[in-house]
């Protein structure tokens, strides 16, 4: 019984990854009746109070239905990888990885704090980079993943940028706190930049759609977890939950329509180019994208309520397709589509799941994707605005995902059966439980509609922000959207009639995002070997010099930039002990400037230091002018000393340097004198230090403040600093403990 059961649920990895998303949702399945009454659910946890940071769960509409899907198809996802690739040496690290994206997800969706969500929101980036590249002995995995890991986490960036002014704007992180609209506001333009270019990346929209398809080199059940109901949703999530508080402006409405509708054209088209089932698959998942984030934008009530009705339309199609896929390869051998016919009879039971799963891609009734495609057109034909376009772009890539349901549905089942790699056979229940499950879904909500009211009506409310009436039906009246969807019927079947060639006339065109991908890449790569040649010369003096101009350079921004140039103090202040103090100061410095002896050079620098340690003593400062006085003694000593031990190296061609050395270090000095000045004139805050003032006896026990700051207030700093010494001293003792060795 034992080896029966690790056979079919992978042993102890397998079971736990199907009890951990299966409890999941049968937990946040009591919370389906309160959410489609109007409550909204709030738990929070202080995380990082110090920065205002919690950890809040928000269960509204939105996030409930996302969380639904994410962990309800997770489970049917992770049974079906217990046969898929129950049998692999990693499988336990492949359900880790899984496991860690499930989680990152459902921290996403679930997040009522900006930051949080952004934390969650780069684990999905991380674990799908894991994901796509578990099998990391193929370069294309490798190559794929990386693409995925720097596209998606390059807009994480900028997302990351779009939290930080939306804090600034709104005052607050809480999702749940940010009151009304921030179109007005003066951030709002970066804002909606910053967050559009996070969301698209991660829901792969014209012109970042080519990394979608690329993950496919992920396991199939990956592929069909990250295009049903997770990571590919993560920016359309976004979008629908930042709707309320970005949303309804000219910018966010023509972009949104714009991109969303040329993403969902040109995807499907796309599509009919593809001879791998997967791959056209994958193309139509960006359709899907592209479509929500077209009615996202429009912003209506009525497109609303269809991009959630079609939310949960593709989640159910589009995972029972992939997972069927997986079945056909791992009976057939292959996902050619153009070798795989007539599989209906040696494999039934997938025959059955992708032919139901397939005609509610294609819209027809009485599947739920006939209900998604109808409200689309509605919704398309009420627009207040753009009535053509999102009509057009909607009506098109309909039909041509009839064309694609045909392709990976139709054919491969049916007709005379073709030679395939493997006999075809019929899949293993576990891989079988999970396609079937999600296509029957589909025809029971096509059926009962009025169930999938209460997820889709609390998530229309929550996107658009303000209650909303749902009301879901099959058939009604032959109006205008009927009519529409007849008319995708009839061109969907011409297009699929005509694939062929048009594969062949459609693969004639060079494809150009993903080898441009390729030639930035060698760009960056090239750019890096350059910069790294320029700048890393292994010369100390480039170093040295290029630091300190650079900082030059910043601290003559500042004073130009602040238009002002500070008061200078009058030189009548100063008694004869200032000045011998600093002629003691600029002798040490001209000597260490003038003399070509390292070690006389050394010491006059060390006198620069002495006579800095003094301006601290007559200044008050003693306990900072003693370890001034330290640190320099004991600099000049352990410099004389490793010079002793190195090699004598003759110094030639400096004293043509000389001069742009001195105009550097003038310059320096002069830009941090001005600096120092400005500051000082300024008006302080002296709420930090009434703060150590007043605690630093009753709490740290001691009455010497700046020790007190350094040894309890600062602790790990200086703890931190010691370290940072400490390994200083260790290293040069063991490069002069070196230099008594021998050398050939």
């Amino acid at each position: 019984m034992a080896e029966a059961s690790n056979r079919v649920l992978g042993g102890p990895a397998g079971v736990i990854s199907v009890l951990v998303p299966l409890g999941l949702f049968a937990w946040l399945l009591q919370f389906v009746p309160a959410v489609a009454a109007g409550e909204v659910l709030l738990w929070r946890l202080d995380w990082a109070p110090s920065l205002g940071v919690t950890l809040g769960i928000l269960l509204d509409g939105l996030s409930l239905s996302f969380a639904l899907l994410i962990t309800g198809i997770g489970a049917l996802v992770t049974l079906y990888s217990t046969r898929y690739l129950g049998g692999h040496p990693h499988y336990t690290r492949f359900v880790i990885y899984l496991l860690g994206f499930m989680g990152g997800m459902l921290g996403l969706v679930l997040s009522d704090n900006l930051l949080a969500l952004f934390v969650f929101w780069e684990i999905t980036t991380i674990t799908s980079y894991l994901l796509i590249g578990f099998d990391a002995d193929q370069a294309k995995a490798r190559r794929n993943a990386l693409q995925a890991l720097l596209v998606t986490g390059i807009g994480g960036l900028a997302f990351l940028a779009g939290i930080v002014l939306i804090g600034t704007a709104a005052g607050t992180f809480e999702i749940s706190e940010i009151e009304g609209s921030l179109t007005g506001h003066a951030l709002y333009l970066p804002i909606f930049l910053l967050v559009v270019a996070g969301a698209f990346t991660k829901s792969a929209q014209v012109p970042f759609h080519f990394w979608l398809p690329n993950a496919m080199a992920a396991p199939t059940p990956v592929s069909a977890y990250l295009h049903s109901a997770t990571m590919v949703k993560g920016g359309v999530y976004l979008l629908a939950r930042m709707n309320p508080s970005l949303g309804g402006s000219e910018i966010w409405f023509w972009t949104l329509i714009l991109f969303g509708g040329v993403t969902a054209v040109f995807a499907s088209v796309l599509a009919i180019r593809q001879t791998d089932i997967k791959q056209v698959l994958a193309y139509t998942t960006l359709m899907a994208l592209g479509t929500l984030v077209m009615f996202i934008g429009l912003g209506t009530a009525a497109a609303i309520e269809a991009a959630m009705t079609f939310l949960l339309v593709h989640s159910f199609y589009k995972a029972a397709l992939f997972l069927m896929i997986g079945v056909v390869d791992h009976g057939t051998g292959t996902r050619d589509a153009t070798i795989l016919r007539g599989l209906a009879r040696a494999m039934p039971l997938t025959a059955l799941a992708a032919a139901l799963a397939a005609l509610s891609m294609a819209g027809l009734p009485p599947l739920f994707g006939f209900i998604g495609k109808e409200f689309m057109y509605k919704a398309a034909l009420d627009a207040p605005v753009a009535v053509w376009w999102v009509t057009g772009c909607a009506f098109a890539a309909s039909a041509l995902m009839f064309a694609a349901g045909g392709i990976v549905a139709w054919r491969p089942f049916t007709g005379k059966l073709a030679a395939t790699p493997v006999t075809p056979h019929e899949g293993p229940w576990p891989m079988l439980a999970g396609p079937l499950l999600l296509a029957a879904l589909g025809v029971a909500a096509g059926l009962m509609p009025d169930h999938a009211e209460l997820l889709v009506a609390p998530a229309t409310a929550a996107v658009l922000g303000a209650p909303a009436e749902v009301d879901l039906y099959l058939f009604k009246e032959v109006n205008a959207a009927f009519i529409l969807s007849l008319l995708t019927f009839a061109l969907g079947f011409v297009i699929y009639l005509v694939h062929a060639p048009m594969r062949a006339r459609l693969a004639q065109v060079p494809a150009r995002f993903d080898p441009g991908w390729d030639r930035l890449m060698d760009g960056v790569s090239d750019g890096s070997k350059g910069l790294t040649g320029l700048i890393q010369t292994g010369r100390l003096r480039r170093y040295v010099f290029v630091t300190f101009a650079t900082l030059a350079a910043v601290l003559a921004w500042a004073i130009w930039r602040g238009g002002v140039l500070p008061d200078l103090p009058p030189l009548e202040d100063l008694r004869a002990k200032h000045w011998s103090v600093l002629i003691f100061i600029l002798v040490g410095a001209l000597l260490t400037a003038a003399t070509n002896s390292r070690m006389t050079a050394v010491a006059a620098l060390g006198t620069v230091g002495i006579g800095v340690a003094l301006i601290f003593i007559m200044f008050g400062a003693p306990d900072v002018a003693i370890t001034q006085l330290l640190v320099e003694v004991l600099q000049v000593v352990l410099v004389a000393v490793a010079m002793l031990k190195l090699p004598r190296m003759k110094i030639e061609n400096v004293s043509r340097l000389r001069g742009w050395d001195m105009a550097l270090a003038l310059s320096l000095g002069a830009l941090t004198s001005l600096v120092l000045l400005a500051v000082m004139q300024a008006p302080l805050d002296l709420r930090l230090t009434a703060f150590f003032e007043a605690t630093s006896a009753p709490i740290a026990h001691g009455r010497n403040i700046v020790n007190v700051i350094l040894v309890d207030f600062r602790a790990l700093d200086t703890f931190g600093e010691i370290a940072v010494v400490a390994i200083a001293a260790l290293g040069a003792y063991a490069l002069l403990r070196g230099t008594r060795r021998a050398r050939p």
